[in-house]
Order: structure tokens, then sequence, then C-alpha cells
């Protein structure tokens, strides 16, 4: 196995690829908003990625190649970029017992807090959710999302900035409605 480092990855598909499979499956679950669309997403990258791989330069970032991939797929199979159907979050990764010192107040508490944080995500349009999701959730560096969406890094930081004030003006927004 010869994977050098994150940025200059070399190796065979299945050495490369097989390690994305989780966190390419919940940015496309993040995007699509519903599993069965989440799977077909990831299956479509996935066969995408292997008829390409000859394309794929060896010692580049192959993190960021799944995830353009993956991306440029769901734009081309999502017509007009709408958001589809809600998560559930009654799901089963869920499903843990509060720990002993939470009260249940704490629970409900942390779970709206969740729940409200999660809807105003799905507000957010296309561009400003997926460069959340990427940089926050799955800890991409500016370089990583430039090459995952084709853009310049100083549109990155830009964009994520207004995605990030966007953010905090719809949960704003929603706590001033909810004190009412």
């Amino acid at each position: 196995m010869a994977v050098v480092d994150p940025s200059g990855d070399t190796g065979s598909f299945e050495e490369l690829a097989m390690p994305l499979f989780a966190s390419l499956y919940n940015f496309a679950h993040w995007l699509t908003q519903d599993r069965a669309q989440a799977e077909d997403l990831v299956q479509e990258t996935y066969m995408k990625a292997l008829r390409g791989f000859s394309s794929y330069r060896q010692g580049t970032n192959f993190r960021a190649w799944m995830y353009r991939i993956l991306r440029n797929t769901f734009l081309t199979t999502q017509a007009g970029l709408k958001a589809c159907a809600s998560l559930s979050l009654d799901s089963d990764d869920e499903a843990t017992a509060p720990s002993l010192h939470e009260t249940p107040e704490a629970v409900l508490l942390a779970r709206v807090e969740r729940e409200t944080i999660q809807k105003t995500l799905e507000e957010l349009p296309v561009k400003f959710r997926e460069i959340i999701l990427l940089s926050d959730l799955e800890e991409m560096t500016y370089l990583e999302i430039s090459d995952t969406l084709g853009i310049p890094v100083g549109t990155v930081m830009s964009r994520l900035s207004r995605a990030r004030k966007a953010m905090r003006q719809l949960l704003a927004s929603k706590l001033q409605g909810a004190l009412r």
C-alpha cells in the first residue's frame, strides 16, 4: 500500500476509495436529505470514480476528487437544486441513552437545539449548505474545499463566511420567533 499523505494520495482505487465511504455517504445524506437518494448518489459516485480512475492523477488529493464527483453528480441529478424531504431525527444512530448526569430537561434542550440547527442548515441554499458541511463536518481544509468545488481558495473563504453569517441570522430569527 502506497498512500502518501492527504494531499498527495497514491494507491489502488480500492485502497483510496473504501475509507471514504462513510464520509461520502454522510455528505450525500446531508445534500439529498433522503437515505435512499444518498445511497444511490454514493453508488453512482463510486461507479463514475471507478470508470474514471485512469484519469485520476496519482499524487493529487483523492478525497477532494471523490467529493467533487459526488457533488457534480448531485448537481446534475437534482432539478433546480431543490431541497428534498427533511431528515428523520429518530434514526438508529441517535438512539443512545442519556448519561446518568443529564436531566430530562437537558436532554430535551439538546435535542431541540440539534433539530433547530439541522432545520436551519436545510434552509440554506445548497452552495452555502455544502461549504459548511465540507468545512465543519468533513473538516476539509480550504484547499480541499477549493479542489472539491472547483472554486478559488479566496471564494471558499468568502462563501464560508457568508454561509456562516446566513446561518447565524436564520438561527437568530428563529430564536426571536420562539421568544415571542
